[in-house]
């Protein structure tokens, strides 16, 4: 995959809402679903899109919420925008996150390095920071593309 062509991709995701991330259901890519907003002005609908990091060999996800906001954050009733609204604490239950300060491509590592030995193809790497995870992929290409309101990324079929 060309570098800038995915860092051009990256880009276009900065400050949109990750609603969803996770390995897809047959387990070898990892899926980021972004929802995707512009001013009302440009004409540009919402819409939600899927970056899908195809043959993903590594996926970390850190919390990016510091230690004492977790500490008044493990109230259940936070998992809920409902009740957790007037409480003190993260509020889990707005259910995403701004993808701020957003994704960047990591320099060649040891670990792409590595991948791309063994199996014989280009591999990335990639660092994604929201306001309350951070995730670090390791995957050879990215597709985007868009899915429909309703769309369940764990549901079997």
């Amino acid at each position: 995959m060309d570098i800038a062509a995915l860092r051009q991709m990256l880009d276009e995701a900065f400050d949109h809402a990750v609603v969803h991330h996770g390995y897809t259901t047959y387990m070898r890519d990892y899926e980021v679903i972004v929802y995707a907003t512009a001013d009302p002005s440009t004409g540009v609908a919402p819409a939600y899109l899927r970056y899908l990091f195809r043959y993903c060999v590594e996926a970390r996800c850190e919390t990016s919420v510091a230690a004492e906001t977790w500490r008044i954050s493990l109230d259940d009733r936070l998992i809920d925008h409902a009740t957790g609204a007037d409480l003190d604490g993260y509020v889990w239950g707005v259910k995403w996150h701004p993808l701020f300060p957003g994704a960047r491509v990591l320099p060649e590592s040891e670990a792409t390095r590595r991948w791309s030995k063994a199996v014989g193809i280009d591999f990335h790497e990639v660092r994604l920071e929201t306001n309350a995870h951070n995730l670090t992929l390791v995957f050879s290409d990215l597709e985007v593309s868009e899915v429909q309101v309703g769309y369940a990324p764990f549901v079997a079929d």
